[in-house]
């Protein structure tokens, strides 16, 4: 199967312990290793306000993955992510194509840029007439 990146971001339950989060941010990775998955980087974002409450709380721990795989990996992630009580919400985006389309606009963009700035150094030159010369 193709190689897909994705960006999986969970909120964890504020009350839970700082160890039991280590814990369960190493086993995602675990997890998704085992599951042919590579992990490309991991933020602890931390704690922050929800912009809603969810369980009547106010405030969650953040941690977004981004990883690349086949997708299996992430079947298995959502599913264990599912029935764990300390994760209060989690999202996964596939974000290959959406990159892909950004670098390809950037290029357009940056071509466009080169083309104009060519044009406006010929234009800024200074012209010769046969007027000049006589």
């Amino acid at each position: 199967m193709a190689n897909r990146t994705y960006e999986v971001m969970y909120i964890i339950d504020p009350e839970t312990s700082a160890d039991k989060i280590t814990k369960l941010n190493e086993a995602v990775g675990k997890l998704i290793e085992k599951e042919g998955g590579t992990v490309v980087r991991m933020d602890d974002v931390g704690r922050r306000n929800l912009a809603y409450p969810i369980n009547k709380k106010t405030e969650g721990y953040y941690v977004l993955f981004e990883i690349n795989g086949s997708g299996q990996e992430i079947l298995e992630l959502e599913r264990r992510m599912r029935v764990n009580d300390m994760i209060i919400r989690y999202m996964t985006v596939r974000v290959d194509e959406d990159r892909k389309k950004a670098d390809k606009m950037r290029a357009k963009r940056e071509k466009r840029a080169e083309r104009r700035s060519t044009f406006r150094k010929t234009e800024d030159a200074p012209v010769e007439t046969a007027e000049a010369e006589a």
